[in-house]
Protein backbone atom coordinates (compact mmCIF):
# COMPACT_ATOMS: atom_id res chain seq x y z
CA UNK A 1 0.00 0.00 0.00
CA UNK A 2 1.24 3.28 -0.91
CA UNK A 3 1.86 6.19 1.53
CA UNK A 4 -0.64 8.81 1.62
CA UNK A 5 1.09 11.39 0.41
CA UNK A 6 2.32 9.33 -2.60
CA UNK A 7 -1.49 9.27 -3.25
CA UNK A 8 -2.21 12.72 -5.62
CA UNK A 9 -4.64 13.97 -7.20
CA UNK A 10 -6.21 13.57 -9.68
CA UNK A 11 -7.51 10.73 -8.12
CA UNK A 12 -9.30 7.14 -9.72
CA UNK A 13 -11.72 5.26 -8.09
CA UNK A 14 -8.49 2.69 -7.28
CA UNK A 15 -6.20 5.77 -5.74
CA UNK A 16 -9.53 7.33 -3.73
CA UNK A 17 -9.84 4.18 -2.00
CA UNK A 18 -6.40 3.86 -1.32
CA UNK A 19 -6.06 7.26 -0.26
CA UNK A 20 -9.47 6.19 2.02
CA UNK A 21 -7.87 2.78 3.71
CA UNK A 22 -4.06 5.03 3.93
CA UNK A 23 -6.16 7.70 6.38
CA UNK A 24 -8.20 5.03 8.05
CA UNK A 25 -5.23 2.84 8.80
CA UNK A 26 -3.15 6.48 10.32
CA UNK A 27 -6.11 6.72 12.08
CA UNK A 28 -6.15 3.52 13.89
CA UNK A 29 -2.71 4.17 14.93
CA UNK A 30 -4.01 6.96 17.26
CA UNK A 31 -0.58 8.54 16.71
CA UNK A 32 -1.51 12.10 16.32
CA UNK A 33 2.33 13.28 14.66
CA UNK A 34 1.54 10.42 12.52
CA UNK A 35 -1.84 11.39 11.20
CA UNK A 36 -1.39 14.72 10.64
CA UNK A 37 1.56 14.71 8.38
CA UNK A 38 -1.14 13.52 5.96
CA UNK A 39 -2.45 17.31 6.21
CA UNK A 40 -1.18 20.53 4.65
CA UNK A 41 0.89 23.02 7.20
CA UNK A 42 -2.56 24.81 7.24
CA UNK A 43 -4.95 22.48 7.10
CA UNK A 44 -8.79 23.34 8.00
CA UNK A 45 -11.13 21.31 9.94
CA UNK A 46 -14.46 21.20 11.24
CA UNK A 47 -14.51 18.18 12.96
CA UNK A 48 -18.35 18.25 14.78
CA UNK A 49 -18.53 21.84 16.78
CA UNK A 50 -14.64 22.27 16.96
CA UNK A 51 -12.79 24.10 14.09
CA UNK A 52 -8.98 23.19 13.82
CA UNK A 53 -6.16 24.72 11.75
CA UNK A 54 -2.49 23.61 11.05
CA UNK A 55 -0.61 20.68 12.10
CA UNK A 56 0.06 22.30 15.59
CA UNK A 57 -3.97 22.22 16.40
CA UNK A 58 -4.41 19.14 14.77
CA UNK A 59 -1.60 17.39 16.46
CA UNK A 60 -3.69 18.87 19.86
CA UNK A 61 -7.17 17.90 18.84
CA UNK A 62 -5.94 14.00 18.39
CA UNK A 63 -4.37 13.92 21.33
CA UNK A 64 -7.45 14.94 23.46
CA UNK A 65 -9.55 12.99 21.21
CA UNK A 66 -7.79 9.65 21.67
CA UNK A 67 -7.37 10.52 25.96
CA UNK A 68 -11.37 10.31 25.90
CA UNK A 69 -11.92 8.09 23.32
CA UNK A 70 -10.61 4.99 24.31
CA UNK A 71 -9.95 1.77 22.67
CA UNK A 72 -11.26 3.54 19.30
CA UNK A 73 -11.04 1.20 16.41
CA UNK A 74 -12.01 2.78 13.00
CA UNK A 75 -13.28 1.64 9.56
CA UNK A 76 -13.62 4.29 6.37
CA UNK A 77 -15.37 3.60 3.08
CA UNK A 78 -15.14 5.70 -0.52
CA UNK A 79 -18.50 7.41 -1.08
CA UNK A 80 -17.76 9.52 -3.82
CA UNK A 81 -14.28 11.59 -5.76
CA UNK A 82 -13.47 14.14 -8.05
CA UNK A 83 -10.17 15.21 -9.19
CA UNK A 84 -9.02 16.57 -5.82
CA UNK A 85 -12.14 15.89 -3.63
CA UNK A 86 -12.88 12.40 -1.60
CA UNK A 87 -16.14 11.90 0.18
CA UNK A 88 -16.48 9.12 3.16
CA UNK A 89 -18.72 7.73 5.73
CA UNK A 90 -17.21 5.94 8.35
CA UNK A 91 -18.14 4.49 11.74
CA UNK A 92 -15.90 4.24 14.97
CA UNK A 93 -16.68 2.44 18.03
CA UNK A 94 -14.63 3.44 21.76
CA UNK A 95 -15.32 4.12 25.23
CA UNK A 96 -15.08 6.70 27.69
CA UNK A 97 -13.56 6.67 30.95
CA UNK A 98 -16.17 4.98 32.55
CA UNK A 99 -16.41 1.92 30.41
CA UNK A 100 -19.71 2.97 28.79
CA UNK A 101 -19.25 1.90 24.53
CA UNK A 102 -20.45 4.42 21.60
CA UNK A 103 -20.61 3.67 18.03
CA UNK A 104 -20.03 7.16 16.30
CA UNK A 105 -21.40 7.41 12.87
CA UNK A 106 -20.21 9.65 10.34
CA UNK A 107 -19.06 11.33 6.61
CA UNK A 108 -16.21 13.49 5.90
CA UNK A 109 -15.71 15.82 2.70
CA UNK A 110 -11.94 15.52 2.34
CA UNK A 111 -10.20 18.54 -0.40
CA UNK A 112 -6.26 18.11 -1.28
CA UNK A 113 -3.77 19.97 -2.25
CA UNK A 114 -1.54 18.79 -5.66
CA UNK A 115 1.21 17.22 -3.67
CA UNK A 116 -1.98 14.69 -2.32
CA UNK A 117 -2.32 16.38 1.44
CA UNK A 118 -5.23 17.34 3.11
CA UNK A 119 -5.83 20.86 2.86
CA UNK A 120 -9.76 20.71 4.23
CA UNK A 121 -11.59 18.65 6.46
CA UNK A 122 -15.89 18.72 7.14
CA UNK A 123 -16.55 16.08 9.42
CA UNK A 124 -20.01 15.69 10.19
CA UNK A 125 -20.41 12.76 13.22
CA UNK A 126 -23.03 11.22 15.53
CA UNK A 127 -22.71 9.09 18.47
CA UNK A 128 -24.62 6.20 19.71
CA UNK A 129 -24.80 4.87 22.83
CA UNK A 130 -24.17 0.85 22.94
CA UNK A 131 -23.70 -1.79 24.64
CA UNK A 132 -20.24 -4.20 24.58
CA UNK A 133 -21.93 -6.95 23.64
CA UNK A 134 -23.39 -4.94 20.51
CA UNK A 135 -19.43 -3.65 19.11
CA UNK A 136 -18.60 -4.86 15.59
CA UNK A 137 -15.12 -3.91 15.85
CA UNK A 138 -12.85 -6.50 17.66
CA UNK A 139 -9.26 -6.63 16.56
CA UNK A 140 -6.07 -5.76 18.21
CA UNK A 141 -5.64 -2.26 18.42
CA UNK A 142 -4.30 -0.77 15.47
CA UNK A 143 -4.61 -1.06 11.82
CA UNK A 144 -7.81 -3.11 10.75
CA UNK A 145 -6.75 -6.90 9.56
CA UNK A 146 -7.47 -6.86 5.33
CA UNK A 147 -9.77 -9.95 6.13
CA UNK A 148 -12.29 -7.79 8.72
CA UNK A 149 -15.24 -6.55 7.52
CA UNK A 150 -15.71 -2.86 5.96
CA UNK A 151 -18.86 -0.94 6.21
CA UNK A 152 -20.30 -2.39 3.67
CA UNK A 153 -20.74 -6.12 5.45
CA UNK A 154 -22.88 -4.28 8.35
CA UNK A 155 -26.08 -3.49 8.34
CA UNK A 156 -26.46 -0.64 10.85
Amino acid sequence: MPKPTDIRPPFTRETAAQKVRAAEDAWNTRDPERVSLAYSANSQWRNRDTFVQGRPQIVEFLSGKWDREQEYRLVKQLWAFTDNRIAVRFQYEYHDETGNWFRAYGNENWEFDDDGLMRRREASINDDAIDQSDRKFHWPLGVRPADHPGLGEFVK
